[in-house]
Parts: C-alpha cells; structure tokens; sequence
C-alpha cells in the first residue's frame, strides 16, 4: 500500500521525515506555558511538551486548534524534514 501526499510518497514501511514545529518559540512570543496552550487547546502540558519535543505528532485536529491560538496557519508552525516553516 502506498499513501499519496502532495509531491510525496511513502509506503508503510519506509520511514517519513521527521515532524518539526516552532511551539516553543510561539508560547515564547505569546506568553504561553504548556499548561496554558494545552488547556486552550483540550489537551495536558504533558502533550504539548511531548509535541514540542518531537516524540509525538499532534492529530489534524489538534495541529488545527494550535494554530487557531496563535492565528497562523498550521504549516507555519509543523513541518516535515529538514524544509523550513512557511512564515
């Protein structure tokens, strides 16, 4: 089985960039802890911190609700591999 994304493909046993985000720089800039971005956005600071730390990639669902509380689009704030963010 191959998954078909926009100029990417991957088959399930390959292995997909790594997922990179800038959450600890926009609570930074916006004056957020952890506890205060997950409670904004449903989930525990153990989440965000695991996010911001590359050990877990959030839902679509989540990423969206992340991006609603710094109004950016979400890919300006998670992206794959070594690409930069759109800003």
């Amino acid at each position: 089985m191959t998954l078909l994304l926009p100029h990417v493909s991957y088959t399930l046993h390959e292995q997909r960039p790594d997922m990179n985000n800038r959450l600890r720089e926009l609570r930074s800039e916006h004056g957020l802890s952890q506890a205060g971005l997950g409670g904004s956005v449903g989930v525990s600071r153990q989440a965000i911190n695991l996010i911001e730390n590359g050990k877990h990639d959030p839902s679509l669902s989540l990423a969206y609700a992340i991006a609603r509380v710094f109004g950016l689009p979400v890919e300006a704030i998670f992206w794959e591999g070594d690409d930069e963010p759109c800003r």
